[in-house]
């Protein structure tokens, strides 16, 4: 009888799902098999019968708050007949949100512009929450896999310790060195004019230039108000002068490791002897009153204001002319050391935002979800993100020149130039998931004086540029925590050094605790990730 009565229940359970799939009830197999029959495999529309996908997407102030109202949303989603809800989170509280959407496992079919972080990167792609992109970029984003035939180290960038890629990257492009140099180290030329000097080319000359600035009134005010260097914390500056001595030789996605040139050894050149000169220098700067007093303080808007007053003899950011509205500044190149070295290493990683786009085990729509992000690595998709519709918000010159139209650059009512873009496109801020070339990027350092400056640095930029490295979960561990600790130490030890709250005696004691904090495994695990890092793709 029991057993008549199990058999009898195992028969009902099998009408129940029968009579369910019937009623058009599907498993996973039978939905994800219907998705990738409505896709086409190639051009436009990307679906055959319209799809809809909702992305966590990162924003920045300068957007508006309507992605899908926009100009390139609204039309590219005509294009493919995929309709993207983007679920607006600003930038300033996107980790906390990020990290409370995967924790509670409350996350859609994709993060966009959502500044996902390697280690999350590997830590949820592992656990399946990310899924892997290997195949489906191999069969589905031509642009993209041309890209990193193209640019071996944007794979390797890419590729986790697991041998997996999750994430589309924002990626610049690297025959585009003003966009990696992003923010050189400006000269006014009118001060230079006025003190009879020329361009400064080694870290002495531009010491008597900026000691000239300050004893000089170049503006003829009667007072000395003149400010010589002028910027937000000290960083900036020693990444920019530390080239003089040859250090950061791979770029700016490695502030502590770069490799001696003398053994061919990973150095961590943060505690190295000669490192110690590059500190008395800019002590030297600071101390005699060449840099200006609230540079560990002075807030980035505070900094602007200030800069439109015309004071500054030398400053750091993307281009004084937007950000200051001051015209007659000039970019340095790599300036020469004391010990004859002359490298231009204030280069950011072409993989700007590794974690830029990333597709979750709840989109059941990959493969269409593939075919449109990389529709932005190709030369059509990228022109019409960054520049719109030619004709609506770009022209092209006789010379093939793109230009935005005068509606944007010359606005009749009075709007700048983001607020009229914020109506036609969503990359304002920044870390989109997208391919930046010269071409069709029109912001600060696509102005002729950036440009300048990246023909200047390009006789001694960097011969081999690293992508950051990426680590295992337990490296990981080791990397936020002891890691991340020296990291403290040595900035904050650095600005001490500098403003004379420590001696510069003191440098071997400083080196011996960093020692202790743990450099050894430190190192041990940079090796480890590099030698990773070299075998990709061998």
């Amino acid at each position: 009888m029991k057993r008549k009565s199990w058999v009898s229940l195992l028969l009902a359970a099998t009408i129940i799902v029968s009579l369910l799939a019937a009623c058009g009830g599907k498993t996973d197999e039978q939905t994800k098999a219907a998705n990738k029959e409505n896709l086409n495999l190639t051009g436009m529309p990307i679906v055959k019968e319209p799809v809809s996908l909702t992305f966590f997407t990162g924003k920045a102030p300068t957007n508006g708050n309507n992605f899908e109202e926009t100009l390139v949303w609204k039309e590219y989603a005509k294009m493919s007949n995929i309709n993207v809800k983007f679920e607006l989170v600003p930038f300033d509280n996107l980790t906390e949100k990020r990290n409370l959407a995967l924790a509670g496992g409350d996350y859609p079919d994709a993060f966009y512009s959502a500044r996902v972080p390697a280690s999350d990167l590997m830590k949820y792609g592992s656990q399946g929450t990310f899924i892997k992109l290997n195949d489906l970029i191999d069969q589905y984003a031509p642009n993209f896999k041309s890209l990193m035939e193209k640019y071996p180290d944007l794979k390797k960038g890419l590729t986790m310790p697991d041998g997996n890629i999750y994430s589309f990257p924002s990626f610049y492009s690297p025959e585009f060195l003003p966009m990696l140099i992003g923010t050189p180290l400006w000269v006014k030329q009118e001060f230079l004019d006025k003190l009879n000097m020329k361009e400064p080319t080694t870290t002495e000359e531009f010491y008597q230039y900026l000691k000239a600035v300050k004893e000089t009134d170049l503006n003829g005010n009667g007072k000395k108000d003149e400010i010589p260097y002028a910027g937000t914390g000290i960083n900036p500056l020693i990444e920019q002068l530390r080239g003089a001595w040859g250090f950061g030789n791979r770029g700016l996605g490695h502030k502590h490791v770069d490799m001696d040139p003398a053994t061919n050894e990973l150095r961590f050149f943060r505690t190295d002897p000669k490192y110690k000169d590059v500190i008395e220098y800019v002590r030297k700067l600071y101390t005699e009153g060449l840099i200006d007093n609230e540079i560990f303080t002075i807030k980035t808007s505070a900094l602007y204001a200030k800069g439109q007053e015309g004071i500054f003899g030398a400053t750091i950011n993307p281009n004084p002319v937007t950000q200051m509205n001051q015209t007659g500044y000039f970019g340095l190149g790599a300036l020469k050391g004391p010990y004859g070295d002359q490298l231009y290493t204030h280069v950011k990683v072409p993989v700007v935002w590794p974690g830029a786009f990333v597709i979750t085990d709840k989109n059941k729509n990959p493969e269409a979800t593939v075919r449109w992000i990389d529709h932005f690595y190709g030369d059509e998709g990228a022109t019409f993100y960054f520049m719109g519709l030619e004709g609506q918000t770009y022209t092209k010159t006789a010379d093939g020149q793109l230009e935005f139209t005068e509606e944007i650059t010359k606005n009749p009512n009075g709007l700048t130039m983001d607020q009229v873009l914020a109506k036609y496109i969503t990359w304002l801020g920044g870390s989109y998931p997208g391919y930046v070339q010269a071409k069709y990027f029109k912001g600060s350092e696509s102005l002729p004086e950036s440009i300048a400056v990246g023909e200047k640095a390009e006789p001694h930029k960097i011969k081999e540029h690293w992508s950051a490295f990426n680590y295992t979960e337990e490296e990981t561990d080791f990397m936020s925590t002891v890691g991340s600790d020296m990291g403290t130490y040595i900035d904050e030890m650095e600005a001490k050094f500098i403003t004379g709250a420590v001696p510069m005696s003191d440098w071997d004691k400083y080196v011996s605790t960093v020692e202790k904090m743990g450099l050894s495994e430190y190192m041990d695990i940079y090796k480890k990730a590099y030698e990773r890092y070299q075998n990709i793709g061998k």
